[in-house]
C-alpha cells in the first residue's frame, strides 16, 4: 500500500548535475534556465514596455496620514474590496483602475494596507475582520476563470471542510504578523483561517481579537494573509502592509538618540511584482493554454494528466514592478541622508538584487547610468545591526526587510537616481550574476531591471542631517548556550500529479523535544527526509531552548527560509556533499508522490565572500543557497503551534511549510 501511486521521478528536463561546488552526482542539483520567449505582446495582457516609467509619485508608508491611530490600544482592521489607480494606462494613454482586496476599514481599503506604528512593550489589540462577503474570487485568467487550485492541501480541503467553497462560503483569510514575537494563538498559523463573518473557522482557530504584546526591540515587521494553500493568491490581491515597532533608541522622531533620519527623511517602500490584463485587472496564469503556463508548469517538467481546473504554479514572476501600489514610481529628494525601510513583500518568487545608479534627468532606463553608488545597511528584519555596512549591491529575498541609509549628496543637484534590479525573471540560484544573461529572462523586452527613481530636485531644508554610521552598534547576537543542533533540509519532489513539489524535511532521524523518535506510520521508522505538511510534527524545540538549525539545501534554487515566533542569528554557510535517496511521500489526501532523503552527508569548505548578503542583524529570513548548509541560532521562548516555511509563496502553498511546535503537545 505504501508504494501505491509511487511513480518514477520526472525531473525538469533542464536539470543539471554540474556547476555546483560540493554536490555529488547523486544529488540532483537543478538550475532553472528560462526559455527566451519569441512572442511579443500577448493579447489581453498589459505590455510593461508600453507603461510609463517614473511618472507616478510613490506614497511613503511612513507618512503620518497613512499610519493607523493605535493610541487607544485597540483597533479594528478588515479586508475588503477596493479599486485603485496604480499608474497603468490603456493603449490611448488613459489611466486604468485596478480592482483589489486591501486592508483597512469600511471607509478605505488600500494596497498596501495602512501602516502600524507601535511602541515596544505596549500591547495592541487588533480585531481582524473578513468583509469579502458574497464576492467571487478576485483574480482570474484571461478567460475570467478563478485561479484557486482546489487540488492543493488548502483551507477547504481539510477533513470536515471539504464541503465548503469560495463561491458558497467566501474566501478564507488569516493575518500573520511577520516578525512578530506573538503568542501562538494569534500568530496567524495557516489553519487559523476564518471566512466572512467567522461563519467557518479553521481547526486551530481561537479568537477574533489578536493581542500583540510587542515585547521586542524596534524593528521593521509586516503583516499579510497566511491562509492555508491560498497565501500566494490572497497576498497577490493586495493583502500586505508595514508594522513598525519603535523603542527608546529608534523612536522614529527627529530627536532620536541615534541621529537616524526621521520623517520626511525616513521612507518605507514595499516592492512587489505583478501581471495585469490590458483593462487594469490583475492577471495570474493557472490553466493549460494560459500565457506563461508552459514556463511555470510544463516547463518545470510536469506532465499531464493535471488536476481538473486551475493548477498552482511551480513559481511565479510578474513583469511589472510595483512599489507601494504604484508601477515604476518616483519621488523627489534633497541632497542629504535618507533612511529607507525596504520590504520584498508580495513578490511570489522574485529575489531582488538592488543597487542605485545615477542617470541624466528624465531618463527611464539604465543605458546612460553611472557606476553603482554606495549606501549603508544599518539593519534588517527585526532590528538594527551590530555595525553599519557599506555596500553597493544587496540581495533582497522574498519576505525580507532591509534598513538602509542612502546619501543623495553624493550626486549633483538635478540628478535622477534609479533603484536597479539585477535579479532575473527566473528562480534564483547561488550567483545573482547568472541573472545578467538575457537568455535567462523569458519576458520579452525586460522591464523588471528597474524598480523606482529618486529625483534629486528639492532644496535643502533647515532640518539637521546628523546621521553617523558609527553609532550603529545595536545587535550582539544570540549569546545563549546551545541546547540542540537540529538538521533540517530543503527538497524538490513530485506531487501525485507529477508536478514539481518543493518540500521541507529533516536531514536526520526525527525526534521530539524530549529526544523521543517521531515515527513515520507508513514505515515504523523515524521520519527522515522530505515530509509534507499534514504529517506528524518533527520540529519540536523544548520551551526555552536555544537551537542551531542546520538547513541543508538539496535543490538547485535558493530558498528564503522563515521561522515564525523567533528572530535568529545567521552563523555561517558551508558546502556539503550527499547522496539523494528517492522515497515515497504521503500527500495530504492519502496518495503518494515522490520525496527524497539525504545520506552520507560530508561537509566541505566554509563559504565566504557573500558580500551582497548583510546578515549582522536579528533576522527572521535567511537565503538557503544550493549545495550549502546554512546555520542559524534561535531561542524558542513561547509555547505552542507555529510554522516554518519557504517564503516563495508558490512554494509554501504547495507543501514547503511545516508545523514547528514549541514544548509538549505537538
Amino acid at each position: 500500500a505504501l508504494l501505491q501511486g509511487f511513480t518514477d521521478v520526472r525531473r525538469r528536463e533542464f536539470l543539471k548535475l554540474t556547476g555546483a561546488a560540493g554536490i555529488t552526482a547523486t544529488l540532483p542539483f537543478s538550475r532553472w534556465v528560462a526559455k527566451a520567449r519569441a512572442e511579443g505582446l500577448i493579447d489581453g495582457l498589459s505590455d510593461p514596455a508600453l507603461q510609463p516609467k517614473f511618472v507616478e509619485q510613490v506614497p511613503n508608508a511612513l507618512d503620518p496620514a497613512f499610519i493607523y491611530d493605535t493610541s487607544k490600544g485597540k483597533i479594528k482592521v478588515a479586508v475588503g474590496p477596493t479599486v485603485q489607480q496604480i499608474g497603468l494606462v490603456d493603449s490611448s494613454g488613459n489611466l486604468l483602475s485596478t480592482p483589489l482586496w486591501g486592508y483597512g476599514d469600511k471607509k478605505l481599503y488600500t494596497w498596501p494596507g495602512r501602516t502600524f506604528q507601535v511602541q515596544s512593550g505596549e500591547p495592541l489589540e487588533v480585531k481582524w475582520e473578513n468583509r469579502l462577503t458574497d464576492l467571487p474570487y478576485l483574480i482570474t485568467n484571461l478567460n475570467g476563470e478563478p485561479v484557486v487550485d482546489t487540488s492543493l492541501h488548502w483551507a477547504y480541503s481539510l477533513h470536515g471542510y471539504d464541503d465548503f467553497s469560495i463561491d458558497e462560503n467566501g474566501t478564507p483569510l488569516v493575518m500573520h504578523l511577520h516578525g512578530g514575537h506573538s503568542d501562538s494563538h494569534v500568530d496567524g498559523n495557516p489553519e487559523f483561517f476564518f471566512s466572512p463573518g467567522w461563519e467557518i473557522r479553521g481547526p486551530q482557530w481561537v479568537t477574533k481579537k489578536y493581542v500583540y504584546q510587542n515585547d521586542q526591540p524596534a524593528g521593521n515587521l509586516w503583516y499579510h494573509d497566511h491562509a492555508l494553500g491560498i497565501t500566494r493568491l490572497n497576498v497577490y490581491t493586495g493583502m500586505a502592509g508595514f508594522y513598525f515597532v519603535r523603542d527608546e533608541l529608534d523612536t522614529g522622531a527627529s530627536d532620536n538618540p541615534l541621529g537616524l533620519p526621521a520623517f520626511p527623511y525616513e521612507l518605507a517602500y514595499a516592492v512587489q511584482d505583478r501581471m495585469f490584463k490590458d483593462n487594469g485587472e490583475l492577471f495570474y496564469p493557472a490553466f493549460e493554454g494560459d500565457p506563461f503556463w508552459d514556463d511555470f508548469i510544463t516547463g518545470e517538467g510536469a506532465m499531464p494528466p493535471f488536476p481538473e481546473g486551475p493548477s498552482a504554479l511551480a513559481e511565479f514572476f510578474g513583469d511589472h514592478m510595483v512599489v507601494n501600489g504604484k508601477i515604476w514610481p518616483r519621488t523627489e529628494v534633497e541632497r542629504r541622508h535618507y533612511r529607507m525601510r525596504l520590504l520584498n513583500g508580495g513578490c511570489d518568487s522574485r529575489f531582488i538584487v538592488f543597487r542605485f545608479r545615477s542617470v541624466p534627468p528624465g531618463d527611464t532606463d539604465l543605458s546612460n547610468a553611472g557606476a553603482p553608488l554606495p549606501f549603508h545597511v544599518i539593519g534588517s528584519d527585526q532590528g538594527l545591526a551590530s555595525s553599519a555596512t557599506m555596500v553597493d549591491t544587496l540581495v533582497f529575498e522574498p519576505g525580507s526587510r532591509y534598513d538602509i541609509v542612502f546619501d543623495f549628496s553624493q550626486v549633483p543637484m538635478g540628478t535622477r537616481v534609479i533603484m536597479e534590479n539585477l535579479g532575473g525573471d527566473a528562480p534564483f540560484g547561488s550567483d545573482y550574476g547568472d541573472a545578467l544573461d538575457p537568455e535567462e529572462d523569458f519576458f520579452p523586452d525586460r522591464q523588471t531591471d528597474r524598480i523606482m527613481a529618486f529625483d534629486v530636485s528639492l532644496p535643502l531644508s533647515g532640518v539637521p542631517d546628523e546621521f553617523d554610521s558609527a553609532v550603529i552598534e545595536q545587535y550582539g547576537g544570540n549569546q545563549a548556550p546551545v541546547d540542540r543542533i537540529r538538521k533540517v533540509a530543503l527538497f524538490e519532489g513530485l506531487d501525485e500529479y507529477g508536478r514539481l513539489q518543493p518540500l521541507l524535511g529533516t536531514a536526520e532521524p526525527a525526534s521530539d523535544y524530549a529526544g523521543n523518535p517521531v515515527l513515520n506510520p507508513d514505515t515504523g521508522e523515524p521520519f527522515n527526509g522530505a515530509i509534507a505538511w499534514a504529517s506528524a510534527t518533527t520540529e519540536n524545540p523544548a520551551l526555552g531552548s536555544t537551537e542551531i538549525w542546520e538547513i541543508y539545501n538539496a535543490t538547485g534554487d535558493a530558498h528564503p527560509v522563515h521561522l515564525h515566533l523567533v528572530n535568529f542569528e545567521v552563523l555561517n554557510r558551508q558546502e556539503y556533499t550527499a547522496d539523494l535517496i528517492e522515497q515515497p511521500l504521503r500527500q495530504h489526501n492519502g496518495t503518494f508522490g515522490v520525496g527524497f532523503r539525504l545520506e552520507n552527508i560530508q561537509l566541505g569548505a566554509m563559504v565566504s565572500g557573500l558580500t551582497e548578503y548583510v546578515e549582522n542583524a536579528p533576522k527572521d529570513m535567511v537565503s538557503a543557497l544550493p549545495g550549502q548548509v546554512t546555520r542559524i541560532k534561535a531561542t524558542f521562548d513561547k509555547p505552542g503551534r507555529y510554522v516554518w516555511h519557504c517564503h516563495i509563496l508558490s512554494h509554501e502553498d504547495h507543501e514547503m511549510m511545516r508545523v514547528m511546535h514549541v514544548g509538549p503537545g505537538a
